[in-house]
């Protein structure tokens, strides 16, 4: 199958970058996003500001619902990871783009961040205390627990990676099978069920990135 023609590829960009392209692409689409939102805000909202207040808003209302008041203050993070990814993934269905999270190395970088992050939200709240959180509800438990826990927290990067790419990769090469079998304009429905796949993806990674941030929070039972 012959790579489509893409803004990186015109650019004449190396194709090991172009995932690193897309992503500050990305990061550009957002600041300007902001920029224009910002300049535009007004009291009554209406437009695209009473959409991303409804989705912000939402996702706050949810963060606090499930890890309490304390969830405010890491809610930025959150949102700015769930943004971020939904911006990548949407990527995909636009003309001459890709989604850089359809490469595993920007999951790998993202997922390596949540992994250090909450690690330190965790020692910062409990500092050498945080060790048990891997050590069982037991002290009799702990040369069993112990081990078992480190695996377990260090297959998490390695499970928020692999969920991303394999789903954002696998809806690509779906999408992209369809415009080799089918004309352009019969395939234009799938876009929905694509779009909604892709919105699942990014609230899915947000969301198991809030319940990493929980249990490092929570205390130790």
């Amino acid at each position: 199958m012959e790579h489509p023609v893409t803004l990186a590829t015109l650019l004449d960009i190396p194709e090991a970058y172009h995932h690193v392209f897309y992503t500050w692409c990305a990061m550009a689409a957002l600041f300007v996003a902001s920029l224009i939102l910002r300049r535009r805000m007004q009291l009554v909202p209406n437009g695209l500001q009473n959409f991303v207040e409804i989705v912000i808003g939402g996702l706050e209302d949810f963060t606090v619902a499930t890890i309490g008041e304390k969830g405010r203050k890491i809610f930025p993070l959150l949102c700015g990871i769930f943004l971020f990814i939904l911006v990548q993934n949407l990527f995909g269905l636009l003309p001459f783009f890709d989604a850089p999270t359809a490469n595993i190395n920007t999951n790998a970088a993202m997922a390596l961040f949540v992994f250090i992050y909450y690690n330190y939200v965790g020692l910062r709240s409990w500092g050498p205390r945080y060790i048990k959180h891997f050590a069982g509800p037991m002290p009799v438990l702990v040369p069993l627990m112990l081990p078992i826990e480190l695996v377990s927290h260090l297959a998490r990067p390695l499970s928020l990676t692999l969920r991303l790419f394999g789903n954002i990769r696998g809806e690509e090469i779906v999408l992209l099978l369809f415009f080799s079998m089918a004309p352009v304009w019969s395939t234009l429905p799938s876009y929905f069920l694509f779009l909604l796949a892709k919105c699942l993806q990014a609230f899915i990674f947000y969301m198991l990135t809030m319940i990493y941030l929980q249990g490092a929070m929570e205390h130790a039972h």
